[in-house]
């Protein structure tokens, strides 16, 4: 009966049959000597067959273990679903990111010599049972038979600090989960803990949030913030993204719009649609790990792996692309991504304005940002906490965020693809941020973000001209949204949104130990020789 509510619960077919026959701590040696633990789900009656592997940090029992290994399994498909090194029973230490290729081919060859797998392997997973499948997919030798990547991407570097500022509410967050995550009772909601650790988040130096956080110290965040500074290549062993237009893997990749891998997991697609190797891709109007993604997710995975492991292919007749319209509630297939479209320039004009043309002699408009009172982060792809869309206005309302609004649309506007800005700026000390969102802003006046991004400067890049004014090319995450005739476009610049992100001292030291700032005024350019702007992928099909 409860197998049924699942299968109803995640929109998938009637599984009939008896239980899955499961296999616990199964102990896979690695070659250093330390031996991880797996458990394994078979159909029932199962003597040799393929086998989808999944490698996670976060445990093999509860809720990863029904969806992924029980539903998996009683779908026909054998499951092996193998705590990563460190973690839930499996030796070694746990650090993220550290020896997944070394472990993942460890595992993937012990799995191929038991006489239960009939040597035919594919990998499942969201988030980082996608990284360690990006991991171990370029690297093996017979290659995997499929890869379902949900919400994750080849390099996880541009998550940890996009646009070369360190990602603070995601990192702390991560860390103070993954420090805590094999406690008794770390499972349950804990809203004391919620609020400990986003007070957190705020501690200076961050490096030391990790304890203000849950008391004690938390090896990733440790690495995070002792690596971020420029051309550190620390992070090497877990960036594979130069692997990926070789890779010769059938690819099925599900994510969301407000997911904070987004931008990196469709420059995955791309790069394997351009090499020519046929991925898939499905965007949903979901966030990080959103209840409402896991149906989609799973049964995309399902019919993924069942169509390259079983010779079940009712579910590849579908588009390459598919793609969900927000603003419209609709769905739209496409060949490829992003779809055809003509890219739009939105200019920042004098006094708050935002057009198609450009201001001839305006003045620069200013903003002080202070790293003491930093201006707050509302919404957006964030892993915990509040995300995807909220009201902006409040943020809006502070001096330290210019505003930049269009007139009422005269028809709807669908904005899909890839979105960026340039903006002209001027910074007092040379150290700064350049945040920038595009907002929807309804018929009352409420202002919602729809995507944005940021860039950190430094002196020397990008290089100032002679009056000391650098051109930032700030990439916001792509996007699909349709802004409503009567509705407005409306663009933020600001020196930061913290949390989300870790505020700019307006010095050079080091993240690690930075505790003092200084105050950073802002000159934003947008006459007809620096005309700063964003520009949208506006479709027309």
């Amino acid at each position: 009966m409860l197998d049924r509510l699942v299968d109803k619960l995640l929109g998938l077919p009637r599984a009939e049959g008896p239980k899955p026959v499961v296999t616990r701590d199964l102990a896979v040696p690695m070659p250093d000597g330390v031996t991880l633990l797996a458990d394994r789900w078979a159909p029932a009656g199962t003597t040799s067959a393929p086998v989808v592997l999944i490698r996670t940090p976060y445990g093999r029992a509860g809720l990863l273990g029904r969806l992924f290994g029980e539903t998996f399994s009683r779908h026909g498909l054998q499951t092996v679903i193998q705590s990563t090194r460190g973690s839930f029973g499996s030796g070694g230490e746990f650090r993220p990111f550290h020896l997944e290729r070394e472990d993942g081919v460890a595992t993937a060859e012990w799995l191929r010599a038991q006489p239960w797998c009939d040597g035919n392997l594919a990998t499942a997973g969201a988030s980082y049972l996608g990284h360690t499948q990006w991991a171990l997919g370029p690297y093996l030798d017979p290659p995997l038979a499929a890869m379902c990547l949900g919400v994750t991407a080849s390099e996880f570097v541009s998550t940890f600090y996009p646009g070369g500022v360190l990602a603070a509410d995601n990192m702390v967050s991560w860390s103070a989960m993954i420090g805590r995550q094999e406690e008794r009772f770390a499972a349950l909601p804990n809203p004391l803990q919620k609020r400990r650790t986003r007070r957190a988040m705020s501690f200076l130096p961050l490096a030391g949030a990790d304890v203000a956080a849950i008391g004690k110290p938390v090896r990733f965040l440790q690495d995070v913030t002792a690596h971020f500074v420029p051309d550190d290549d620390y992070w090497a062993m877990a960036d594979h993204s130069a692997e990926v237009a070789k890779l010769d893997v059938p690819v099925s990749m599900v994510t969301g719009w407000y997911d904070l891998f987004i931008g990196s997991q469709l420059r995955d697609f791309r790069i394997l649609a351009e090499a020519g190797k046929a991925p898939r891709l499905t965007i949903g109007p979901w966030a990080h790990g959103e209840p409402a993604s896991m149906g989609p997710m799973l049964r995309d995975q399902l019919g993924f792996l069942r169509a390259h492991l079983l010779g079940d292919r009712t579910q590849l007749q579908r588009s390459p692309v598919r793609l969900f319209l927000q603003g419209a509630d609709t769905w739209l297939d496409f060949e490829s991504w992003p779809p055809p479209s003509t890219a739009t320039a939105s200019h920042l004009r004098p006094i708050g304005g935002l057009g198609e043309e450009v201001a001839d002699d305006a003045r620069p408009t200013a903003f002080t940002y202070d790293p003491a009172d930093p201006t707050p982060s509302v919404g957006g792809p964030l892993l915990m906490g509040e995300t995807k869309q909220r009201d902006n206005q409040e943020v809006e309302a502070r001096p330290d965020v210019l505003v930049f609004t269009g007139e009422p649309l005269p028809a709807d506007v669908d904005v899909i693809g890839e979105v960026s800005a340039t903006v002209h700026v001027r910074t007092e000390l040379g150290h700064a941020d350049v945040f920038v969102r595009l907002c929807d802003v309804d018929g009352g006046g409420v202002s919602r973000n729809v995507t944005d991004g940021i860039l950190r400067l430094r002196p020397g890049f990008p290089a100032a001209d002679a009056d000391g004014v650098v051109t930032a090319e700030v990439v916001l995450d792509p996007t699909a949204y349709r802004f409503r005739r009567g509705h407005r476009l409306r663009v933020q610049v600001a020196g930061g949104a913290f949390p989300r992100f870790a505020r700019n001292h307006g010095t050079d030291e080091p993240v690690t130990s930075a505790v003092a700032g200084k105050a950073n005024r802002f000159e934003i350019f947008h006459d007809s020789g620096r005309p700063s702007k964003v520009t949208l992928p506006v479709f027309t099909g």
